[in-house]
């Protein structure tokens, strides 16, 4: 979901990029006659930049967040040419739409830079800027983009990592988001796009070597389990997989918040995943009216993605920053049922544990104004206790989707759009990473139900990797190193240079930016997990 970490990401410089080799192509771009997804839109690709591995090295390592992300990803090995691919595909409702991307190629001399090359998929997280686009390393914005290029590319990967419809050039109008089939749609899309052009390019001595990785992070770890599994049923070849702090189990994910553990972010999460299931299946509301509140409920399904900041998006009152349900409980009678009754009134009030280290979170997601509508909420509430999925609020055995596809209908997309869902299991190497203290993508409710939902799989075909748990196998040098950096930046906030905190207030701080910190260790741990095959 959210994907951003001052502390550790970093983009690459736009007047040296302009100085090696951007602005060019291979030869006449000819746009396609044909609008089938999948389909380059034009070929050859657009090359943005070229840097040998000293000038990436130079541009990456210039700043003090370039030289940490220097320290998890190794200094470039490679040169990176940055091509931007555009290529047709579909909406959550088959709506035909351009879309874009990037296609990093490694180049150079050095062993593994040049020649047949393995590929990897990359999905990105949740990006509110409808211009984000990914290939533009020149962007301060797109840290993910120099994320990826330092992390894989510079050491011998192509890359293939789309901006998804709805950004960019896309005239789509909204973000499919957290829909299984679109979404993995679109990345094989991508990736067949990406594989037409790259003969095409002007880096002639770097091709496709046969090997392929999907992986992403936060949304992107979602969409890369879809891809994971969609390429597999088609019986598409995909050597390994490394999804990441993903939102997988959809509807054990939506019954936590709307039960209470509110995660950060969630008014911004809201109406992304609400217009996308919306435009795909018609019946999540007759008028937006129905679930949002009213200060919220006009132009929502066009508030996100946006050119416009975030930060104005609040203080414009078109969301509310935090507060996704009314801080006062919605009364909840039942006839005949009086104990369901007191359960789920007790289940939708303010968190008030003060012996649960998660109750200030959770809190911040109920205020006044808010989001979501009680009357909404409640109803979602009936259906998960009249029809409860197995990992929430107790994990049950092997831990199933709720028994029959729920009635309430965006619980019911949820479990569309769960990856449980069909009793999908992965017939490929797969890592799961994340962090047990995410406040964003909870570790338990997605990486653990699915890792649960697995148990049975032969030993050795999933492995999952908490990158908070005490240091200990192949992974053992992530962890340390990710626990280091969370206590380094901890130690820097309470400094003058970093605000002088309190410990209170700088672990507050470090809360607020732990999803992203975590992406480029699950990255680097993701890249030692490809290297084996």
């Amino acid at each position: 979901m959210f994907q951003y970490s001052k502390y550790f990401l970093t983009a690459l410089g736009c007047a040296a990029l302009a100085a090696c080799g951007s602005g060019a192509s291979s030869g006449t771009t000819q746009p396609s006659s044909s609008t089938a997804h999948g389909t380059l839109a034009l070929d050859p690709p657009f090359r943005i930049a070229s840097l040998n591995a000293a000038a990436l090295q130079a541009n990456i390592g210039a700043s003090s967040a370039g030289a940490q992300l220097l320290q998890i990803t190794g200094n470039p090995a490679c040169g990176v040419d940055f091509y931007y691919i555009k290529y047709w595909t579909v909406g959550a409702a088959n709506e035909t739409t351009e879309s874009s991307g990037a296609l990093m190629v490694p180049t150079g001399s050095a062993p593994g830079c040049s020649g047949p090359r393995p590929i990897v998929l990359y999905a990105h997280g949740t990006q509110t800027d409808q211009l984000a686009n990914i290939a533009d390393v020149t962007n301060p914005a797109n840290t993910e983009g120099a994320l990826i290029a330092a992390m894989f590319a510079a050491q011998g990967y192509i890359v293939v990592a789309p901006n998804f419809a709805g950004y960019d050039i896309s005239t789509l109008g909204y973000h499919p988001y957290l829909l299984a089939a679109q979404n993995s749609g679109e990345m094989m899309d991508a990736l067949a796009a990406a594989r037409t052009a790259l003969p095409h390019t002007l880096t002639t001595g770097t091709s496709d070597g046969g090997k392929l990785f999907v992986t992403g992070y936060s949304e992107g770890g979602y969409v890369a389990m879809a891809t994971e599994r969609a390429m597999l049923a088609a019986g598409d070849k995909v050597t390994a997989a490394a999804p990441m702090s993903g939102p997988y189990a959809v509807e054990a994910f939506g019954d936590a918040i709307f039960f209470g553990s509110v995660n950060l972010g969630s008014t911004v999460f809201a109406p992304l995943i609400t217009t996308g299931y919306q435009k795909a299946y018609g019946n999540i509301y007759a008028a937006t009216t129905d679930l949002y509140a009213s200060p919220y409920a006009a132009g929502i399904e066009t508030v996100l993605p946006s050119a416009t900041p975030l930060a104005t998006i609040f203080a414009n009152g078109q969301l509310p920053e935090t507060a996704l349900f009314d801080s006062t409980t919605p009364t909840v009678t039942i006839p005949g049922q009086p104990t369901l009754s007191a359960e789920l009134t007790a289940a939708l009030a303010v968190p008030s544990d003060p012996n649960n280290p998660n109750t200030p979170l959770f809190a911040l997601g109920f205020g006044n104004p808010y989001l979501i509508n009680n009357d909404y909420r409640v109803s979602y509430a009936l259906d998960a206790a009249s029809n409860p999925d197995g990992a929430v609020p107790t994990p049950a055995a092997g831990v199933p989707l709720a028994a029959a596809k729920p009635t309430q209908t965006l619980r019911a997309a949820f479990y569309q759009n769960d990856m449980r869902n069909g009793g999908w299991a992965p017939t490929v190497p797969t890592l799961l990473c994340g962090g047990d203290k995410d406040p964003t993508v909870f570790f338990s409710v997605n990486t653990g139900t699915m890792a649960a939902f697995w148990s049975q799989l032969p030993a050795g075909l999933v492995t999952v990797l908490d990158v908070n748990a005490s240091p200990a196998g192949p992974f053992a040098a992530v962890q340390t190193a990710f626990q280091q950096s969370q206590a380094a930046e901890f130690a820097f906030l309470q400094t003058a240079a970093g605000g002088g905190l309190s410990a209170a207030a700088a672990e507050a701080q470090l809360v607020q930016g732990y999803h992203g910190s975590v992406a480029p260790f699950c990255s680097a741990a993701a890249r030692a997990f490809f290297s084996q095959f």
